[in-house]
């Protein structure tokens, strides 16, 4: 089946890029200007996954992400402004599950659309009745449908933190580090050491935990190395 990919931006020239070299790679490709007919669109078709520019006429790129993880985990992609650091931690909190700022090379934009297709295949795949559901000390996570509790109550993860979550618990006891958690949950090989995506995705899902970094219950920082459950 081939995969549809909507990008969302009000400047054509964009749209029209994108849409070139994703239809190369024969993606089709579904495009929009505003966030309201997109809105419309997803709730009647199939969308694999969305690139969606934050400066949009109608609503922001972060709103309509928002949107989105209400009732979609297909992943999203933000177009950012070139180096607002801000934007990019803004539109992971949303949900968003990777960030491009412009101008952007379109065969790096390539790279990471494969890349997020290849991670939401992964974690779509029903697992088997042993693997699918992992419990760790108050800890719940059912791969197959997504859902996760916390000391019995639920821990709403959007689809990467859950993700990442996932990596951690299923290497209880072992260091993780930020690019090797990346490769595991991206696959792709676009990461470099000042990348701060998985930083960020961290610290959220402590948030969510009500863990902490100096008295960690959860997710342990070792400095300098990675990322650990303690097992």
């Amino acid at each position: 089946m081939i995969e549809n990919i909507l990008v969302v931006d009000d400047e054509q020239a964009i749209t029209d890029l994108i849409e070139i070299y994703l239809k190369n790679e024969n993606y089709k490709v579904t495009k929009f200007y505003n966030a309201q007919d997109a809105l419309n669109y997803i709730e009647s078709a199939r969308v694999d996954l969305a690139i969606l520019d934050i400066m949009l006429p109608d609503m922001n790129g972060f709103a309509l992400c928002r949107r989105i993880r209400e009732n979609y985990h297909f992943p999203v992609i933000m177009l950012t402004a070139k180096d607002e650091e801000t934007d990019k931690i803004t539109g992971l909190t949303m949900g968003a599950d990777d960030y491009m700022t412009k101008p952007f090379r379109p065969l790096e934009m390539v790279a990471r659309v494969k890349a997020q297709l290849r991670r939401y295949k992964k974690y779509q795949t029903m697992p088997t009745p042993d693997e699918a559901v992992i419990s760790y000390s108050g800890l719940v996570m059912d791969v197959n449908t997504h859902e996760c509790w916390l000391n019995g109550q639920p821990l709403s993860l959007t689809p990467t933190e859950f993700s990442i979550l996932r990596v951690l618990c299923e290497n209880k006891g072992k260091v993780i580090s930020s690019e090797q958690l990346f490769h595991a949950v991206w696959g792709n090989e676009y990461y470099n050491k000042n990348n701060n995506t998985i930083t960020v995705h961290i610290r959220h899902l402590r948030e969510k935990m009500n863990d902490s970094v100096d008295q960690p219950k959860w997710i342990r920082t070792i400095w300098g190395v990675g990322y650990k459950i303690e097992k």
